[in-house]
């Protein structure tokens, strides 16, 4: 007979959408750790979930198209990591240009800034990068802020383009902007001036 946790944790994983990655952190109001552990290992054994890293599982995308199983979703992945870890994170660097479509190129090291210790993992054929950071760059800012502050960032002062901006604009919704430039008010007066010609 398996026990109520058991049951409970598979059902929270059935529920989940393909392509969910989690950590025993995830089920915490069910069970603790070591019985949350061996619950995962069980349904990882049994195909219903992978063990990506250590401590760290998905719930696979079946490609009907491949036959096959698809890689994970390193965003995914970052963000189980994150909350394993109570870390507060935003994609940084190219990673972040991708998350907002100013740039179609998937990167091979998914980089990112983060209010905990540097760590990087490899998963597959890509990499997952946590760049630590001054807690000010992160405090008090919600992720899609400190995601537009880090792709202006990473552009430049004299590289970005109209273009870049409308894109930006664009991807935004209009809450999205009210947070934005609440939020944003202290970081560098160069980006603000960006974000504010965005959110206009």
């Amino acid at each position: 007979m398996r026990e109520k946790y058991q049951i409970e944790i598979e059902k929270r994983i059935e529920d989940a959408d393909s392509g969910d990655a989690f950590s025993a952190i995830d089920f915490a109001d069910i069970a603790g750790t070591d019985p949350t552990n061996k619950a995962l290992s069980r349904l990882c054994e049994a195909g219903a979930i992978r063990r990506v890293i250590k401590g760290i599982y998905d719930k696979p995308v079946y490609s009907k198209l491949l036959g096959e199983y698809s890689s994970p979703n390193i965003e995914k992945i970052a963000q189980a990591l994150a909350r394993k870890y109570n870390w507060t994170i935003a994609p940084s660097g190219d990673t972040a240009l991708n998350f907002l479509h100013l740039s179609t190129q998937v990167p091979n090291t998914w980089s990112y800034i983060s209010d905990g210790p540097y760590r990087k993992y490899d998963i597959g054929s890509y990499q997952v990068e946590f760049k630590h950071c001054a807690n000010k760059e992160i405090s008090g800012k919600s992720f899609i802020t400190i995601s537009v502050i880090q792709a202006i960032k990473y552009i430049g002062k004299d590289k970005i383009q109209q273009e870049d901006k409308e894109r930006l604009s664009k991807a935004m919704s209009s809450s999205d902007k009210e947070i934005i430039l609440r939020e944003a008010i202290t970081t560098t007066a160069w980006i603000y001036k960006v974000i504010k010609e965005i959110c206009s």
